[in-house]
């Protein structure tokens, strides 16, 4: 096995935790992409903003994090194909040099009773959610490999977080295409760990619950359902990106660096089962 360096704890500026770093963020032009793009460039890293659609809006994110004195960079790519992954990455090096940061956040719906779900409906979701985040993993570890261990800038040789889902754990009807997705992230990501965890690479996964962005809008967007939705989740609040975004930054900072194979969940408690409060 190669040999690395000793552990280096460098000094960490509390504002900014990840100066330095390169990052990419898939399905980064809205919601909760959005939100953690923007952090990471307020903590210091430069970041590829990965979209599918909508330019204008990638840009956007790109301009505000520039606002912090970081670089950034709109990359387009449909991360469930291989030919465009490879020359996101491509693009990246050329702007970056190399990668610290992988937020595997792209991710999509297609929701339908299971004896109405199409082959298409299925296979979008699986190739956007599973397939997309195993490519862009396997990528972001190449990387990793050949850069290696830059005490200077951090003490893993590179980090990747999955986004999962409360339903890794919480079965869905209706949206078997999306738990299932799910659900594979969270094997995705623990072996991937573990196979990784030699080489100083930390993989991750943070689950989120009902989190106010475009695509579970009808869950908040009336007085009515977000009654309802509170009904799921006892801090009684529906979450925000930035709630996400806040635990990328410190997951993906030295401060957590002993945290490998790991989902957090932040979900207001939505995996509590609340509806066991009052004894089932």
């Amino acid at each position: 096995m190669e040999q690395l360096p000793p552990v280096v704890k460098p000094t960490i500026d509390p504002l900014k935790i990840l100066k330095g770093q390169k990052a990419l963020v898939t399905g980064a032009n809205s919601g909760i992409g959005k939100a953690i793009a923007l952090a990471y460039g307020a903590a210091g890293a430069d970041v590829a903003v990965n979209y599918v659609t909508h330019p204008e809006q990638a840009e956007i994110v790109c301009d505000e994090i520039r606002k912090h004195g970081s670089k950034a960079v709109a990359i387009k790519a449909d991360v469930s194909k291989e030919d465009q992954v490879l020359a996101m990455y491509q693009n990246m090096y050329k702007e970056f040099g190399s990668i610290d940061i992988l937020v595997n956040n792209a991710g999509v719906q297609r929701d339908s009773p299971l004896e109405q779900m199409t082959l298409e409906q299925w296979n979008t979701v699986i190739g956007i959610n599973l397939t997309g985040q195993f490519l862009c993993a396997r990528e972001a570890v190449k990387g990793f490999k050949h850069k290696g261990v830059k005490p200077e800038v951090s003490c893993a040789a590179g980090k990747i977080i999955c986004m999962s889902s409360v339903h890794q754990v919480i079965p869905w009807a209706g949206h078997v295409n999306y738990a299932s997705s799910k659900g594979g992230i969270h094997m995705l990501m623990q072996s991937i760990a573990q196979e990784v965890a030699p080489h100083r690479i930390r993989v991750n996964a943070i689950a989120p619950g009902a989190i106010q962005t475009p695509i579970n809008t009808a869950a908040w967007s009336t007085p009515e359902a977000y009654k309802a939705l509170m009904t799921l989740i006892p801090y009684n609040r529906i979450g925000e990106p930035q709630d996400i975004a806040r635990c990328a930054v410190w997951l993906a900072s030295d401060y957590a660096d002993y945290i490998t194979g790991t989902t957090i969940f932040v979900d207001g408690g939505m995996t509590l089962f609340p509806g066991f409060a009052a004894g089932g």
